[in-house]
């Protein structure tokens, strides 16, 4: 069904959007979909970074005790 859209239909589409909802309405709702991907980015990098400290946290020194008198 939506295969068949073209770019008049595309024109069409938004036109109306913009008549209905209007340029600050539209304007204020780009906004808050921009401020929600920040925050989900933000989110997937910290969850990230947690991760990894957990990993290092978690790792354990398999050098042989008489090697750690060396250095």
């Amino acid at each position: 069904m939506l295969n068949n859209i073209g770019l008049p239909g595309i024109l069409l589409i938004a036109v109306v959007v913009l008549v209905l909802f209007g340029r600050g309405k539209i304007s204020s709702l780009m906004g808050e979909i921009g401020k929600g991907i920040t925050s989900f980015k933000k989110g997937i990098s910290e969850g990230n970074k947690e991760l990894e400290e957990d990993t290092a946290a978690e790792a354990k020194d398999v050098t042989p005790a008489t090697e750690k008198d060396k250095v």
